[in-house]
């Protein structure tokens, strides 16, 4: 009696054939206890889909949200944050060789002469860099570093604004001379 009880899992979630078609199905089939793959549907979805018609369908609008072209989508996505792309120009970089820039001037730029000054050195650059570097041949030398290179980038000086060393290998916890390995504290 027990064992009539006991019933597959796909049995109950699955449809299986029944009648002369169950009987037909134990003696022709490879694997009889296999499920059909039938999903057993107790409910049916009300409405179906496709049903409504998306025209009748309103989609609520929200005044600031809707707004495609004020509202664009880097803005709202706060999930992420955007790089703000920013370009430096011929003309740009000729006047920050010669006058310098804020951070670091080369000459104090004062008043009226100092605005004129600048303007002037970015009308010399929108003729473009070779001009500039013809005319002003030592232009560029405060900006390469030593034997004439250019300057590495970020993170790859070894040593700060100081001369000294940004970090120190300790011979207890480094790697001998022989590994390939480098070890930073």
């Amino acid at each position: 009696m027990a064992s009539k009880k006991v019933t597959t899992a796909f049995s109950k979630y699955t449809v299986q054939p029944t009648g002369i078609y169950g009987l037909i199905n134990r003696i022709f089939a490879l694997d009889p206890k296999r499920s059909t793959g039938i999903p057993m549907n107790p409910q049916f979805r009300n409405p179906p889909p496709g049903a409504l018609d998306p025209n009748t369908y309103d989609d609520p609008v929200t005044v600031p949200a809707a707004d495609i072209a004020e509202n664009p989508y880097w803005k709202r996505d706060a999930r992420r944050r955007y790089p703000r792309l920013s370009t430096v120009t011929q003309a740009d970089s000729v006047a920050l060789l010669e006058v310098g820039s804020a951070a670091a001037p080369k000459q104090e730029l004062i008043g009226e002469a100092g605005s004129q000054q600048l303007v002037a050195a970015q009308e010399q650059g929108a003729k473009g860099l070779a001009v500039a570097f013809e005319r002003n041949i030592g232009l560029a030398k405060d900006v390469l570093g030593p034997g004439g290179m250019p300057p590495l980038p970020s993170g790859m000086h070894v040593s700060n604004t100081a001369g000294k060393k940004r970090y120190e290998l300790e011979e207890v916890q480094s790697y001998g001379d022989a590994y390939p390995c480098r070890t930073f504290t």
